[in-house]
């Protein structure tokens, strides 16, 4: 089943703009490897579930998975062939706002090639464009 909120303030979402990059979950945090994304986009929850259940598969219960981004924004849309007017569609799926810079999943407890083959499989189920990137470690620390 796909993610989304438990509760909302308010059902419906005005759409926003999408400019900028992500100044905040653009450093790999809790893993050790993450896939960032290039793009700015709205990533469906579905799509987000698909890209979990690639990764898991693929790491056969060795190392851990960390998905960054959650699905808050609801996205409602009107049905075929009805009039304009009548007011704002209902909510049609729940999506993630994704700006350049945002790291969506993160892999920890393997080897970095098994995570960038991991990571690409993920990859290719996302929506915008997406590089693989590592941890930045401080020396001395």
């Amino acid at each position: 089943m796909a993610i989304m909120p438990k509760r909302v303030k308010f059902r419906k979402s005005q759409r926003g703009k999408m400019r900028g990059n992500a100044t905040q979950g653009n450093r790999v945090s809790f893993g050790e490897y993450g896939l960032q994304s290039l793009e700015h986009a709205w990533i469906n929850a579905k799509v987000i579930e698909a890209g979990r259940v690639a990764c898991s598969h693929y790491l056969h219960g060795s190392g851990r998975v960390f998905i960054r981004i959650f699905p808050s924004k609801s996205v409602s849309g009107k049905p075929l062939e009805v009039r304009m007017g009548t007011g704002k569609g209902e909510p049609e799926y729940w999506a993630a706002i994704v700006k350049p810079g945002t790291i969506m999943f993160e892999v920890a407890g393997v080897d970095e090639v098994t995570a960038k083959r991991t990571l690409a499989r993920v990859a290719h189920k996302m929506p915008v464009a997406c590089r693989f990137v590592s941890r930045r470690h401080t020396a001395g620390v």
